[in-house]
């Protein structure tokens, strides 16, 4: 039987070193669960960064995918109306201020269309000089030349440049700092509800309701980047609500397929209907497969208990993990986040906390500097967050593997 160490060696000679390979290889999984090609289990803490928002093999999930594997793929997927793409289309919208949507394949690609919509959109109504953006330092919104270019990193990866131009980085939660920023030729403001790679940093509602009020004010569209806080993560189907703020177009993506590649961007009529037919396109975008899947998932998040659920579980998690502060002669600095999208910032160093709880039998990531980032299913039990927070205190407390973190 093929090993862990052989599959990752096979993996190292043939695949590009964009991702560094871990020390286990995976096989298959199931509710929370991961479990390596030697039969191991891991928690699944991360779940492909907040994607398997139902976890692993989820009935909702297989739903989606076997009853329309017979049915068909893609079927010229753009020009045509599926009943999947519409059901998936109509629940969101919805549930949502958006009045239309755009499905997409990823999230990255979620972003391209909202940054073009938004062009689009000042083109028409403001200037043909009115195309730049304010986005946010420590923001992450994708890989694609767009989206990257959005990405406060890429400021630190000029092998990459030149990234395109009209980006300005303003200081997240510091609404002086957007102030100073607008001009007559900005078109949009695009933010995370909560950045990811920012080490989990949560906005205010209070940043966010005057962010609101400065593109109200300046005639500025507001971007709504919810492809990891969204589709339930925050206790809410969408990020924005539990903020209490309304932005003018989402980008959606991870949760919304519960595992399986699907993305969306959503807009207001009045913005959305800049678009003209060929102004924006994909090949495999809105297909049957993808749709049906994201129909599914959504409605099993959208119900009310669930949601509520999610708002429990993210209270028992961080109460639990403020606690092993003391139980771990405070290791942990901080908690942070929001609804299921926590970090915990301790005083070692990622890497080796990382590879610590992995030998321990559970998956996280890291978020920022030097942020544990705790992505679970969203229909994780209280029993299994008593686990991850067992397992978290068994690699502090056993801190002679780890290296103190030198910020």
């Amino acid at each position: 039987m093929t090993s862990s160490l052989d599959l990752q060696k096979r993996a190292n000679d043939i695949i590009m070193p964009l991702y560094p390979h871990k020390d286990v290889a995976l096989s298959h999984a199931d509710g929370s669960y991961v479990y390596d090609i030697e039969g191991n289990k891991y928690l699944d803490c991360a779940v492909g960064i907040a994607v398997c928002a139902l976890g692993h093999n989820h009935p909702a999930f297989k739903r989606g995918i076997t009853e329309q594997l017979d049915k068909g793929f893609t079927m010229s997927v753009g020009s045509f109306a599926t009943e999947p793409k519409v059901k998936a289309a109509e629940l969101l919208v919805g549930n949502c201020c958006s009045d239309k949507i755009f499905f997409t394949n990823s999230g990255a690609e979620a972003v391209e269309g909202s940054l073009k919509l938004a062009r689009a959109w000042a083109h028409e109504n403001k200037s043909e000089d009115c195309k730049e953006f304010i986005v946010f330092r420590n923001s992450f919104h994708g890989r694609t030349y767009g989206a990257v270019s959005a990405t406060e990193k890429s400021l630190h990866q000029p092998k990459f440049a030149p990234y395109l131009p009209g980006f300005h980085f303003a200081e997240f939660n510091n609404l002086d700092s957007v102030k100073k920023l607008i001009t007559d030729k900005i078109c949009a403001i695009m933010v995370e509800p909560v950045q990811g790679e920012g080490g989990l940093t949560s906005g205010t509602k209070e940043f966010f309701e005057g962010l609101q009020k400065l593109c109200k004010d300046n005639k500025i569209l507001l971007i709504s980047d919810e492809i990891q806080a969204g589709m339930g993560r925050m206790g809410t189907l969408f990020a924005h609500a539990h903020f209490g703020y309304e932005p003018d177009l989402i980008a959606l993506a991870k949760g919304l397929g519960g595992g399986f590649p699907v993305g969306a961007f959503m807009a207001k009529a009045e913005i959305a209907n800049i678009f003209n037919a060929g102004d924006h396109g994909s090949t495999y975008a809105g297909n049957p497969l993808a749709t049906n899947v994201a129909y599914h998932v959504v409605s099993e998040i959208v119900q009310p208990d669930f949601l509520a659920r999610v708002k429990e579980a993210s209270a028992y998690f961080i109460k639990k993990l403020n606690a092993l502060h003391n139980e771990t002669g405070n290791t942990i600095t901080s908690v942070k986040g929001e609804g299921l999208m926590i970090g915990v910032d301790t005083k070692y160093e990622i890497k080796g906390l990382l590879r610590e709880l992995l030998k321990n039998g559970m998956l996280a990531t890291q978020a920022g500097k030097n942020t544990l980032r705790l992505t679970p299913p969203l229909n994780i039990s209280n029993a299994e967050i008593d686990e991850a927070v067992e397992k978290i205190g068994n690699v502090l407390k056993d801190n002679d593997k780890l290296t103190e973190y030198e910020s």
